[in-house]
């Protein structure tokens, strides 16, 4: 018997936690009273549902056996007190047996309060004809125990009637309804604040992502003409120069459409892939090898098992730009930039931009300038943990990294 009961027990727990969490499986259940308590569940406001949701985990299984127990334990004992004090008029049994019995109801109705406070306030005249039912109902018992038992006349039933239901009202006011009264209106007030402080990170989440957005658009209008001016500056030049000029002007031409190809839709767009992102550097640095010939060099170390992470659009070849920019131009010998990508130990992917150009010592711009400071200000809006951070090479030139945590990062589907 005990056995089947906790079986049913847990599934009627599983079943209610399942609507909580999806309120929308309560119409998929047989009909019933199993049904019509999960239509009253879902009922209840979102904050009750996850509150309600919260104290089930807690108390499932064991711990609701447990908890019955120590209440049952601590009324138990307020009816032995209660007992010794009154030992001529309650005995033994009497004053456990009610004591529990009044225990519980408290703690039923005060559970019921707990998670379902908003609608006492809202019905608050319903609340009220629940307090006065104590009182007519204990004044009906008393009339008709006084006239069945036929002592005195119907004025003295009615006086006794009226005295048994002033006890029942003063007991249910005393000890249930004033009770869970305070328990609802103090629920309340915590919903009020908890909604509105709810609304108030909503609204700041909002404005927060709205100012993201509109800084990231800027960002992007300054980054992606500074690259496209230089080069049909460049393209210009070459042509004025001759036969051999216009011939790498077409070069550099055919460079510049196949970097446009691989990154217009990169530059619209707030995460992409890290090899896209590397396909873009390629282009890029294929187009700048056609305007500074020999001087410049480069290198790209993608891992395969990292092409698919997703990373923030466009800030590695701002880094790129910048080694160029800062680091190889200056340079009268040029230079070589590697591009590569690494885990290290702690779970955290880092881009480098290495260049052999002149240093952080002769740079234009050391580890300020413009493209870092769009990087610095993208990362910030990616997330807090996210960094970057300009430093001299161990040989020669600048080494800039970008750190990334991986849960920054989510494959590709």
């Amino acid at each position: 018997m005990w056995k089947k009961f906790a079986g049913w027990y847990r599934c009627y727990d599983d079943e209610t936690l399942t609507v909580l969490a999806h309120p929308d499986t309560a119409a998929q259940l047989p009909p019933g009273w199993r049904r019509w308590v999960a239509l009253r569940l879902i009922t209840l406001t979102p904050i009750e549902r996850q509150q309600f949701h919260a104290f089930m985990l807690k108390y499932r299984g064991a711990g609701f056996y447990l908890a019955a127990a120590r209440l049952m334990l601590l009324f138990s004992l307020i009816g032995v007190v209660l007992h010794l004090l009154l030992p001529d008029k309650v005995g033994w049994a009497k004053a456990v047996v009610l004591s529990n019995v009044l225990g519980l109801a408290m703690a039923w109705g005060v559970l019921g309060v707990w998670f379902n406070y908003r609608k006492l306030a809202q019905r608050k005249l319903k609340v009220l004809l629940l307090l006065l039912v104590p009182a007519l109902a204990g004044v009906a018992i008393g009339v008709l125990r006084a006239m069945l038992e036929g002592h005195g006349s119907l004025g003295a039933a009615l006086e006794r009637g009226a005295r048994v239901g002033g006890w029942a009202a003063l007991t249910a006011g005393l000890v249930y309804m004033v009770p869970i009264t305070i328990v609802a209106i103090w629920r309340n007030r915590q919903y009020e604040a908890l909604a509105l402080q709810l609304q108030q990170d909503a609204e700041r989440d909002r404005l927060a992502r709205e100012l993201s957005e509109s800084q990231l658009r800027l960002l992007r209008a300054q980054i992606e003409p500074h690259f496209l001016f230089n080069t049909l500056g460049a393209v210009q030049q070459l042509a004025e120069q001759g036969a051999h000029g216009a011939v790498q002007a077409a070069a550099l031409t055919a460079n510049l459409i196949a970097f446009l190809r691989a990154s217009l839709a990169e530059m619209r767009a707030d995460q992409v892939p890290l090899q896209t992102e590397f396909d873009v550097v390629q282009a890029y640095l294929q187009v700048m090898q056609v305007r500074m010939g020999a001087r410049l060099s480069f290198r790209l170390d993608l891992p395969p098992g990292l092409a698919q992470i997703q990373v923030p659009s466009m800030i590695l070849l701002t880094l790129v730009e910048n080694a160029i920019k800062h680091g190889i131009e200056p340079s009268l010998r040029g230079g070589e930039i590697v591009v590569s990508a690494v885990l290290d130990g702690d779970g955290a992917m880092r881009l480098r931009v290495q260049d052999s150009g002149v240093g952080l010592g002769a740079a234009s711009a050391p580890g300020g300038g413009l493209g870092l400071e769009n990087v610095r200000r993208r990362l910030q809006l990616a997330a807090a943990a996210a960094s970057v951070r300009v430093q001299d090479g161990e040989e020669a030139g600048v080494l800039a990294e970008i750190v990334l945590p991986m849960n920054l990062k989510e494959t590709a589907a």
